[in-house]
């Protein structure tokens, strides 16, 4: 478990921190030539879009990346920002937001959802 500020948009302001539980799981991919053995599942999307995607479908989604080279869309010292738009899986369309840190193994999910 986590603790994680909010920021809310309205005033700029930090909200008091909230406790978020993250999910891992393990895997076994390569993603930008880097071994990736973990997956960390943040519960952000369960907020807006939780009748549309799960844990399964994002692990899946993930999966999808095995082998792939990808910019990121934003470098954030020790993290880089990545997003996957229009991944299909079973007919439909979903966008991936993800991250990875330097030095470690694991893929942060940061939010999904269906296109």
């Amino acid at each position: 478990m986590v603790w994680r500020q909010i920021k809310l948009a309205k005033y700029g302001k930090l909200r008091e921190a909230v406790f978020v539980k993250r999910r891992a799981y393990s895997l076994d991919i390569t993603l930008n030539r880097k071994r990736i053995s973990k997956v960390i599942i943040d519960p952000h999307y369960e907020e807006k879009h939780a009748a549309s995607i799960t844990d399964e479908i994002i692990l899946r989604l993930v999966d999808t990346l095995d082998g792939e080279i990808v910019d990121p869309i934003e470098l954030r010292p020790p993290y880089s920002y990545f997003v996957r738009d229009r991944i299909e899986l079973d007919g439909k369309f979903y966008k991936l937001v993800w991250l990875l840190e330097d030095d470690e193994i694991y893929i942060g999910v940061v939010n999904a959802h269906r296109r």
